[in-house]
């Protein structure tokens, strides 16, 4: 697991030395998870890092690469013991922007559990977003977005609300 996620931050920095040669960008944020529907039943939020590569393909599509980790807690599950389970989503997708602020994107990919036995394994995860990023440098953007981000498996789908905050450089 760790040799996965670092090859895919490599990637990713790999990627960003290249984005400063095409108008690429980088971006590094921090993800909310509120789940919805049986997820949440014994789970209470989620929270993770989040890092996120754009390239453009024309005036208002971009294409995206987005890895983060969820780390989720919830009640307890038996006496003293609460559920707690981390997932590693790594997603590809295009964000459009409908103005000079606004957009809208679409990205699937697969979540990857951190758990052992029964929670383990990976799902397709997909997730349409609403955002805005603004610049706040000649560099620099704030990226604020809210999406429904759902991970079906062959036993169901885990489903919930993201909030996302992050700085594009």
């Amino acid at each position: 697991m760790r040799r996965i996620f670092a090859t895919i931050i490599l990637i990713l920095i790999s990627s960003s030395i290249y984005a400063q040669r095409s108008s690429s960008k980088v971006g590094i944020g921090i993800d909310f998870a509120f789940p919805q529907s049986n997820f949440g039943s014994n789970v209470n939020y989620g929270v993770g890092p989040s890092i996120l590569f754009q390239s453009p393909i024309n005036a208002n599509l971009n294409f995206t690469v987005n890895i983060g980790y969820l780390r989720f807690n919830g009640d307890a599950v038996f006496t003293d013991i609460k559920y707690r389970e981390g997932f590693v989503p790594l997603k590809a997708g295009l964000r459009y922007f409908v103005s000079e602020y606004l957009y809208g994107s679409a990205e699937a990919g697969i979540s990857i559990s951190s758990a052992n036995g029964n929670g383990s394994g990976t799902a397709f995860a997909y997730s349409p977003t609403l955002g805005v990023e603004f610049p706040v440098s000649n560099k620099g953007s704030i990226d604020a977005s809210i999406r429904y981000e759902g991970w079906s498996r062959s036993n169901g789908t885990r489903s919930f609300i993201g909030l996302r905050v992050g700085y594009n450089f």
